[in-house]
């Protein structure tokens, strides 16, 4: 016979109806959102219509594609000479790996990141209510379970961080059988022999990276005349050399015009028709271009905030929509787009709408919090690109008077232990203060190296910090003090590199 404490631990304890705040979406920015709020004390609930939290972020972008680069990347290393085997020409081939010997890091970091998110909102006292919501009122959510059941919430802030999710073009249709985007495109069974990618923009050049790397002929298609259009035009130009060099085809100034599979054979082929005339024919293609918000059914234009025709919502400078007490932070609100940026987001606007003050705790001035003018980025391609500040186009655009100081990997002990040639580090320098105007990097490390710079440039420092400085030998950290002595010895020709 059970015991009467067994009986009460079955029994699940109601739900309050009523927090401080409600986060909609538990992904990086929601994340952090609540536990700003939980950690200065105030009640906190997130609303999730998936089975498990973390988002997207955790469970089709960033960290399943991340870990799946991973895995490649590592499979790849003996192309580099790394491993004994020298790298001669884009001719070099590869043994095409197994998908599901790829895959198994990303179903391991997947499962374990989203037992520590769990525990992490448990141990702060953060309610998860499972279900999708829709805005009754300004205070009021309507939350519809998996059952169908209803049950309404209410709260004094709301925070919306449902984030984006990709959508194709109507007449370039994914059906997860040959046409993938990139929150299906890890449900491939193998690794493809050839691969169209339709978009060079970050996602697509990550992916296109990936796959070339793990053997797949891949053609990337973009209807723009270069690929990454924010990025350093050097720093493209190395990235796309190395593209080539492994084999991969770039298309520009075209796009897809239909896309169609040829019937009446046990195999079929995907046919990509583009603007320019040609066809193109492959096994697979993945389409990455552009994202959506998820807001579609949360009736936000009935309480007059603003979308706009990708769904994606209009914030002001402390993520506030034009309902004051509600806040939208994440993918939703467009770009940057990234997890890191999310986060910090769904910090700041918490703190706002509470007035958190980070240094007395509470009676936080009006601009205290807000995001930081500069930060990193990083794209997580074979090889990887990171940066910050501005690019050395945005520079002479402006009229700016600063020299470009570079560092090759090639130059470095350690680039040549690793096996990377192709690695650039490029400093942006004003002439006259010397003080840092961009950092950006292409190669091994480049987004956990472009922390240094970021550092300097947060603190005011200049160039000479890195002359001055004693970095490890042999890291791949040396790169800077290279690149400010060629940087200053610019300076003592006055000139500026090319």
């Amino acid at each position: 016979m059970p015991t009467p404490s067994k009986k009460k631990s079955a029994v699940k304890a109601p739900l309050a109806s009523h927090y401080d705040l409600l986060v909609i979406g538990s992904g990086p920015a929601g994340q952090r959102a609540a536990l700003q709020a939980a950690k200065a004390g105030k009640t906190a609930a997130i609303i999730e219509k998936f089975p498990h939290v973390g988002g997207g972020c955790v469970h089709y972008g960033t960290l399943p594609s991340k870990s799946f680069r991973e895995s490649v990347y590592r499979y790849s290393l003996g192309s580099r000479g790394v491993l004994g085997r020298e790298e001669t020409s884009k001719q070099t081939k590869l043994l095409i790996p197994d998908m599901q010997r790829l895959l198994r890091r990303k179903e391991r970091v997947v499962a374990d990141e989203t037992i520590v998110i769990r525990d992490q909102l448990k141990r702060n006292g953060i309610v998860v209510i499972a279900g999708e919501a829709r805005l009754l009122s300004t205070r009021e959510i309507e939350v519809t379970a998996k059952s169908k059941k209803k049950a309404t919430y209410t709260a004094e802030k709301i925070i919306i961080a449902v984030g984006a999710r990709p959508v194709s073009p109507s007449n370039l249709g994914v059906d997860r059988q040959y046409i993938f985007d990139s929150d299906t495109v890890l449900e491939l069974k193998r690794v493809p022999k050839s691969m169209v990618v339709l978009g060079a923009g970050v996602i697509g050049c990550e992916y296109a990276s990936m796959f070339s790397m793990a053997g797949t002929h891949v053609t990337l298609i973009d209807k723009r005349d270069r690929i990454l259009g924010s990025v350093d035009t050097e720093i493209v130009r190395a990235l796309r050399d190395r593209f080539e060099f492994q084999g991969m085809d770039i298309v520009l100034g075209a796009e897809a015009t239909k896309i169609e599979t040829k019937k009446g054979s046990k195999k079929k082929d995907v046919i990509v028709h583009l603007s320019n005339g040609k066809k193109l024919k492959a096994e697979t293609v993945l389409i990455a271009q552009g994202r959506f918000g998820n807001t579609d059914t949360l009736a936000l234009r009935e309480l007059g905030i603003v979308v706009d025709d990708r769904g994606l919502i209009k914030v002001d400078s402390h993520f506030r929509t034009a309902v004051p007490n509600i806040y939208a932070v994440g993918d939703v609100i467009g770009a940057p787009a990234l997890a890191a940026t999310a986060m910090e987001q769904g910090r700041i606007a918490t703190c706002h709408a509470f007035g958190i003050s980070m240094k007395t705790g509470t009676n936080a001035v009006e601009n205290e919090h807000e995001m930081p003018k500069n930060f990193p980025y990083g794209i997580y391609t074979i090889p990887e690109i990171s940066m910050i500040g501005l690019t050395e186009e945005e520079l002479a655009k402006a009229g700016a008077d600063f020299i470009v100081g570079r560092s090759r990997y090639k130059e470095l002990a350690r680039g040549q232990i690793v096996g990377d040639r192709w690695g650039i580090l490029k400093l942006l320098v004003d002439k006259k203060s010397l003080k840092l105007l961009g950092v950006h990097i292409v190669g091994d490390n480049a987004a956990d190296l472009i922390h240094i710079g970021q550092a300097v440039m947060a603190f005011g420092g200049d160039v000479t910090y890195f002359i001055n400085s004693v970095f490890n030998y042999p890291t791949l950290a040396e790169a800077y003090k290279v690149a400010a002595f060629n940087a200053v010895n610019m300076l003592k020709g006055q000139t500026r590199s090319k």
